[in-house]
């Protein structure tokens, strides 16, 4: 695969501008390959010395990094990837079992693709959510309080084209490429849609104001 003139055109545009924030233009290199990410739907060996032109870098030296973080992808993901929570609350309070149950039910596992290139799934750590545990996210977005019913309706609903919104942040369900160009730096206007916190995570908040409890002053 090699990159249209035009398909060039624009990620050298967008690279620029995002090369330009940094004092250092080695350190646009985890953006950057967010970057190449939209685009192709995985960090692609184009993408990578793509990379590594823009940034005066060895490709050596951006394989290097793309293969150490796990959310640079080495083949295509599918539209909506869908992260299922295994760590230790996730796991314990249904997890384990919302990932065994989905992968039997969409046939694929970890960081596996379905045949329409529709979902793809991936066992996560931690999505920082453990007061709505357990927690499923698809392309970063949050769904709360999951069960096995739930996780397998989700992927068949993704799979089958509805309309699906996180339970919380944006109405807007992005795909995983969208989702890339975002964490690039190239916003899309929804950070601020929806709340971004509701429930259990306010309690602490909501005891500490009926209490007049204030954090201490920074000295």
């Amino acid at each position: 695969m090699t990159y249209t003139p035009e398909v060039r055109e624009r990620l050298e545009q967008d690279a620029k501008e995002i090369i330009g924030r940094y004092p250092k233009t080695r350190s646009a290199l985890l953006p950057l390959l967010h970057l190449v990410q939209s685009e192709d739907g995985y960090v692609s060996d184009d993408g990578q010395e793509f990379c590594a032109e823009m940034l005066g870098l060895s490709k050596a030296e951006v394989v290097g990094v793309s293969t150490f973080y796990t959310m640079y992808k080495r083949k295509p993901m599918g539209d909506y990837h869908v992260g299922v929570c295994i760590n230790t609350l996730c796991a314990v309070m249904g997890g384990d079992q919302i990932w065994d149950e989905l992968s039997e039910h969409a046939g694929v596992g970890h960081d596996e693709t379905t045949p329409d290139g529709k979902v793809s799934l991936e066992r996560l750590e931690c999505n920082a959510a453990c007061d709505f545990a357990p927690v499923m996210m698809v392309n970063w977005e949050f769904f709360d309080n999951q069960t096995p019913a739930s996780a397998k309706q989700l992927v068949d609903d993704l799979r089958d084209g509805k309309e699906i919104s996180p339970t919380r942040g944006p109405k807007k369900l992005c795909t995983f490429k969208e989702a890339s160009r975002v964490l690039s730096g190239l916003p899309d206007g929804l950070a601020a849609d929806g709340p971004s916190a509701s429930g259990p995570s306010l309690e602490g908040l909501k005891i500490a104001k009926a209490n007049g409890w204030k954090a201490p002053e920074a000295p």
